[in-house]
């Protein structure tokens, strides 16, 4: 199975900034962790960069044709430091996998699950229509940034919701 993972934003668009921390760093660690685990167990994973290097969205989607899996990580953000919870969005037909990488997470970290037991309809969306989306791939908002707390417990278990997910996604679709 060819797996693409991609770091959502890139090296030229931080994301969300809070606690000290940009969402395109986390993020980009947490694809490289993920992909540890998938290449550990013989799957052939592609990701849209190396290291700290995080490519651009339009050179990312260049990724998705020819894979069988297409997952991108993002942090959410919210004016509230109180607000939590893990929520994967995609089309419906991937509605299955957005929920089982959201309850991974979920499991993990201890947070909620937002939406339809973590999955949010691309139409129901507040970000309106996404490309990564389009084309096939599920965004997955790992935890909010904008929470010291769930930054906290993420930074504390990171490795474990990596092994988590990477167990979903090398299941498939």
């Amino acid at each position: 199975m060819r797996i693409f993972i991609s770091a959502g934003h890139s090296n030229d668009d931080p994301g969300a900034v809070a606690n000290g921390q940009t969402e395109a760093a986390i993020v980009a660690d947490f694809r490289n962790m993920v992909a540890f685990y998938l290449r550990e167990v013989g799957h052939e994973v592609v990701t849209d960069g190396v290291g700290t290097v995080n490519q651009t969205l339009s050179q990312a989607l260049k990724h998705i044709p020819g894979s069988d899996l297409a997952v991108e990580f993002h942090c959410n953000a919210a004016g509230s430091q109180t607000a939590k919870g893990v929520e994967s969005i995609s089309l419906p037909p991937l509605k299955g996998l957005s929920q089982r990488l959201s309850a991974a997470i979920a499991s993990v970290l201890g947070s909620p699950l937002r939406g339809d037991k973590g999955w949010i309809d691309q139409k129901q969306s507040a970000r309106g229509s996404l490309a990564f989306v389009n084309a096939g791939g599920v965004i997955v908002e790992l935890f909010f940034l904008s929470n010291p707390q769930e930054l906290a417990v993420y930074q504390a278990k990171k490795w474990l919701v990596a092994k988590a997910v990477a167990a979903v996604m090398k299941e498939g679709r």
